[in-house]
């Protein structure tokens, strides 16, 4: 049975040969090409998500201050605007966000997550699924069905494209992120391979240009706003996907439009905080206060 696939068409192409979803292609693809026997596999996947449940949840209740000191307590003023009923986004948005917002403190304090995939763009996929499984019941089980699936489409970003903030600017690590996290958002909901990766391509599409600007050179701030918003973004794909509505660029087509951009952004603009908001007055105050270099 085959069950490589190098791009977006050959995954949906053995999904649809093989009657599977997008994870269960990825399973068998890691299984067949990798080292790991499936029970092994399993329980490296439940520890991720073991992982990531405790990063995000963890600053909601004690909140973590960055080694920058640019953020800290975020996480949980956000998820106290939704308990006091004052959430303008609502239950499901309010939490995915701040279980982004969450995972970048845990990131930025030293403490541990999972690169999804960097780990400036941590939050996303996480973020997303806990909400999900928040306001859906959904299983522990299913969840790691969806972090299969968002790993299918990170392992075409990164074998076509980038996931690197260096190369691509911010779209290579939020956008894709997003990317990961509306297509296993689709699957959860009972959507097709074929509406994954019209979500997928719909994330990267929204954060096209995305550039890569953190204040002082530290992945705290716009780092963790962006997370929050790529989470947004991913659940605004998903939706898009669900309801049928169409992209017209395909999946692999806007990989490849992503990193032409991402390599056309100049090198201010790509993880040197040498430009963006790391190059604005606030943010050179910032970095000269901490000793740190300023454009």
């Amino acid at each position: 049975m085959e069950t490589d696939f190098k791009n977006g068409k050959e995954l949906l192409q053995l999904c649809q040969e093989q009657n599977c979803a997008i994870s269960e292609a990825m399973k068998r693809r890691e299984w067949a090409q990798g080292e790991l026997e499936p029970e092994e596999g399993m329980r490296r996947m439940r520890k991720v998500l073991k992982i990531m449940k405790e990063s995000c949840r963890t600053p909601l209740q004690a909140p973590r201050k960055s080694v920058g000191g640019l953020i800290g307590g975020e996480a949980r003023k956000l998820n106290r605007l939704r308990e006091e009923g004052k959430s303008l986004c609502g239950g499901m948005l309010n939490r995915a966000a701040a279980y982004a917002m969450a995972t970048l403190e845990v990131n930025a304090s030293m403490g541990l997550i999972v690169a999804a995939p960097t780990a400036g763009a941590s939050g996303v996929v996480p973020g997303v699924l806990l909400a999900m499984q928040d306001v859906y019941g959904l299983s522990d089980a299913q969840l790691t069905e969806g972090l299969f699936n968002a790993g299918a489409i990170g392992y075409l970003a990164m074998r076509n494209a980038t996931v690197a903030g260096a190369v691509g600017g911010c779209q290579a690590e939020v956008g894709v992120a997003s990317a990961m996290a509306a297509s296993a958002a689709v699957q959860l909901m009972g959507g097709s391979p074929g509406q994954c990766l019209e979500a997928a391509s719909a994330a990267l599409m929204h954060m096209l240009g995305l550039v890569c600007d953190p204040i002082g050179g530290l992945v705290e701030c716009p780092c963790q706003g962006r997370n929050a918003a790529g989470a947004a973004n991913a659940l605004t794909a998903a939706e898009l996907a669900l309801a049928g509505i169409r992209q017209p660029i395909p999946f692999d087509e806007m990989l490849g439009v992503m990193y032409a951009t991402g390599r056309k952004l100049p090198p201010e603009l790509r993880e040197t905080a040498m430009g963006g908001c790391a190059a604005a007055p606030s943010g050179c105050r910032y970095a000269k206060s901490m000793g740190l270099p300023c454009p």
